[in-house]
């Protein structure tokens, strides 16, 4: 099960709200939102989480690039919403350019827009064999905050959101969108 929670900075402190990612399919529909949400330039968390398995946080401010942090790599990477997390630049990797060619190839309409599977699991097995088992990204993006790159890294995925909110003073009102 998953939860995702929209953190916006005001100038009255944070504001929380519920936010569904179902037309939320690059990292860059995800930091658009986050703008939309925005006052001024002032930063907004996205927060994810999958019960249990894994959370991340992305910090849009302005027309910055979205900073992320990833609790778990490997687990997220099973996930639909840790995919469009864990990036090439996220994960220290070269895009594979012959595989953003083949996701063209159903330009004229003329295929069902499904790359062809048929050797890709095994290639995807290796990617995700591939991956830093353990937490990636920008361990120090709510340092800011009081929530230091230790006190990150030390989190689980249990109680991960409930101290993020916690450190910056909106518990009560990310308890009230769950």
């Amino acid at each position: 099960m998953y939860f995702a929670a929209l953190l916006a900075r005001t100038e009255d402190g944070w504001e929380a709200s519920d936010t569904e990612l179902d037309e939320v399919e690059t990292l860059a529909d995800l930091a658009d939102l986050a703008r939309e949400a925005a006052e001024d330039d002032e930063p907004v968390l996205i927060c994810i989480e999958q019960e249990g398995a894994w959370f991340g946080v992305v910090r849009v401010e302005g027309e910055d690039d979205p900073r992320i942090f990833v609790s778990n790599a490997v687990a997220a990477a099973r996930s639909s919403y840790g995919e469009i997390l864990l990036t090439d630049e996220l994960l220290g990797r070269e895009p594979d350019d012959q595989e953003d060619l083949d996701l063209l190839v159903d330009l004229d309409g003329t295929e069902d827009g499904e790359p062809e599977r048929d050797e890709e699991d095994e290639d995807g097995a290796a990617r995700a064999d591939a991956l830093p088992a353990g937490p990636v990204g920008d361990a120090e993006l709510l340092a800011d905050f009081g929530l230091d790159e230790k006190v990150l890294l030390s989190l689980t995925s249990k109680d991960a959101l409930s101290e993020i909110a916690d450190a910056l003073g909106c518990t009560d009102m990310l308890e009230a969108v769950r």
